[in-house]
């Protein structure tokens, strides 16, 4: 028992020498600290998303290390740009929330009917002052493991927000029809009878392509596992198991609920992000403006997180044979939040961005590399004799493949036929 617990997170080769060390530091992280930061990395902007998903249907250091060690630097070099590109893709969801909800809170409490155009209730400035003022103060820590109480309120606040759906359900009624002012005129006679409020388990439409994608997006942690194993205090391979069992389980107990209550009390009418379809019902009621608050503060609270395996991986790539250095360390810092507000300013659809980035970058982080990188390195005589995973990691990394073209395909399409409707209404 003692030595399956103190077995690492991959097998090595055994020749006498001083067995390599994890990491050059201590590990103080404790276990639900880490359970916080896991699981804060996993829930996020995707939750706001998944009600509309029933309408469209390690003695590795760092995860490029593990592309090293099965491909070489090609394999290093794929790890670190996938990546740095989905997490960018994942911070930038998250301040694009701040960017459409801030101005929307702010108006608000200031109790005004429209934006009347001023600098404190534009979106673009907002998440400017939101990443000087908040993120970058967070992402300048210098270990991961000292954001576990900010995960841990960011979480608290998703519960919240989770709550906040579940009692929503039984006080809103079907179905909803835009009365073309900020408000929405709550009427129960014909549409009832349309189906506008049943529950449908499938929907197939051109709008379906997004639904793996998001779903994807939503799940993908692999980034940040090995980070936070390097700073878990008494880290063994049962102790990190443990970490992703409670994580996981959590956020998909999490995701469900949100997905069901919340596609359950608006139905057909559940827009991609759910806090605006709640606006359309009542933009000045208090429990709704109490739950933006908490998302903001949650998906602000994630981006600090998501960020440190960004610059982990561009460490790794540029600089790996470099100590720690505060100069590097907040350059790159400012880099990443300078490069995404341009992005959020510049893309108009939070949706293009999931879209992307969860036909892309998640199935490399979940299906395709995970696979390969097992079948490269873990050998044929080490595996279990009965199950043979390396069937099951082939099979998912062709999964992964299936999964990417597919959804690019589909994400094409909708977006031709969008710009020629687009074209045709002119």
């Amino acid at each position: 028992a003692e030595a399956e617990e103190e077995e690492e997170m991959l097998p090595h080769k055994s020749d006498g020498t001083k067995k390599p060390q994890f990491t050059d530091f201590e590990g103080k992280t404790s276990f639900g600290m880490s359970v916080f930061n896991l699981s804060n990395a996993i829930m996020g902007s995707g939750i706001l998303g998944l009600s509309y998903q029933h309408i469209m249907s390690l003695c590795i250091r760092a995860y490029e290390q593990l592309g090293f060690r099965a491909f070489g630097h090609p394999g290093k070099i794929a790890a670190g740009v996938i990546i740095t590109f989905h997490n960018i893709g994942a911070m930038s969801s998250y301040l694009f929330i701040v960017k459409y909800e801030l101005p929307l809170v702010i108006q608000a409490f200031l109790g005004l009917s429209s934006n009347t155009g001023d600098w404190f209730l534009n979106g673009n400035y907002l998440i400017i002052i939101v990443s000087v003022c908040v993120i970058l103060p967070l992402a300048l820590m210098r270990q991961l493991g000292y954001l576990g109480y900010t995960s841990g309120f960011s979480l608290t606040c998703m519960v919240f927000f989770l709550s906040s759906v579940i009692y929503k359900k039984f006080n809103i009624p079907c179905p909803l029809v835009p009365n073309g002012s900020n408000h929405t005129t709550i009427i129960n006679t014909t549409m009832e009878e349309e189906g506008q409020c049943e529950g449908k388990m499938f929907t197939i439409n051109q709008e379906t392509a997004y639904t793996i994608p998001i779903l994807a997006f939503a799940f993908v942690c692999h980034p940040e596992v090995l980070p936070i194993y390097t700073e878990l205090k008494n880290a063994t391979k049962r102790r990190m198991q443990g970490i992703a069992n409670v994580s996981i389980m959590g956020m998909f107990v999490m995701y469900l609920l949100t997905a069901i209550f919340g596609y359950l009390t608006f139905y057909v009418n559940t827009e991609s992000e759910l806090l605006h379809t709640y606006s359309k019902v009542d933009p000045l009621d208090t429990l709704i403006l109490c739950v933006r608050v908490a998302v903001l503060v949650a998906v602000t609270l994630t981006v600090p997180v998501v960020l440190f395996p960004i610059r982990r991986a561009i460490l790794q790539l540029l600089f790996p044979e470099k100590p720690f250095h505060w100069a590097r360390h907040i350059t790159i810092a400012l880099c990443l939040l300078f490069v995404v507000n341009v992005l959020v300013i510049i893309v108009p659809n939070i949706r293009d961005i999931f879209g992307i980035i969860g036909a892309t970058t998640a199935p490399s982080l979940i299906f395709i590399l995970p696979g390969l990188f097992y079948l490269r390195i873990v050998p044929t005589e080490q595996e279990p004799m009965k199950s043979r995973p390396k069937i099951t990691a082939a099979c998912f990394t062709a999964m992964g493949f299936i999964f990417m073209s597919m959804s690019l395909t589909f994400i094409i399409i909708d977006w031709t036929t969008g710009e020629k409707r687009a074209g045709g209404g002119h």
